[in-house]
């Protein structure tokens, strides 16, 4: 049986598991606990040596990480139901938009950050706030601007089926409500997510959903 070892509240970990929903894919979920430092540990940096989650072992013995990485993976071992368009210029502008949230707002905002500039760099919790805030307010304009002014947007980010692009908006969308970020400013965002967060492949993979969310 496939295996995803993740965290609950891990936004890459909520992609990949979107993924294998929306494919219709059978697994096991393996928890791995960030804030105890569980990632740290033998067994997950044997799998994963940067000491992270996702990592997506298969049925046959294979050892995938990087979530973009896996879904990519995914799309193309189990091509039905789509997650890149079929044109070149649509799957670069899903690729942009899913780098825009996943390389570009997440890598600033995950635990590991987060607990650096508490720890190491004595920022209070007011800072931190405004730091997590800061970077999800310059990344959500962007985006809301490429998603209201292009014409590949539709009732998801990309037409009207979900992409590589929607498993990185909809946890990133659940951080920032997290984090009580305002997003009225951001009413494309908002409703892309509902149509998403509509989808049994979505509700099941929410972070509340998952075995180690108690």
């Amino acid at each position: 049986m496939t295996t995803l070892y993740g965290y609950f509240r891990s936004s890459a970990a909520y992609r990949v598991h979107i993924a294998l929903n929306l494919k219709g894919l059978a697994h096991d979920q393996a928890p791995v606990n960030l804030v105890k430092g569980e990632q740290r540990g033998e067994a997950n940096l044997a799998r994963h040596p940067q000491g992270l989650v996702p990592s997506l072992v298969t049925d046959d013995g294979l050892v995938l990480t990087q979530s973009l990485a896996i879904c990519e993976y995914l799309d193309e071992v189990h091509p039905d139901p789509a997650l890149l368009p079929e044109d070149a210029a649509g799957r670069a502008r899903v690729r942009a938009l899913a780098q825009l949230i996943a390389c570009e707002i997440h890598p600033l905002n995950n635990l590991r950050v987060l607990k650096y500039l508490v720890g190491e760099l004595g920022a209070d919790e007011a800072a931190k706030l405004a730091w997590y805030r800061h970077w999800v307010a310059e990344g959500f304009q962007a985006l809301e601007a490429m998603l209201s002014r292009e014409a590949g947007s539709g009732d998801f980010c990309h037409g009207d089926t979900p992409t590589l692009a929607d498993l990185c908006l909809v946890p990133q969308v659940f951080n920032a409500e997290r984090f009580e970020c305002d997003l009225s400013a951001y009413p494309r965002i908002r409703r892309i997510t509902a149509n998403c967060r509509a989808l049994d492949a979505f509700a099941r993979a929410a972070p509340g959903a998952q075995p180690d969310a108690g």
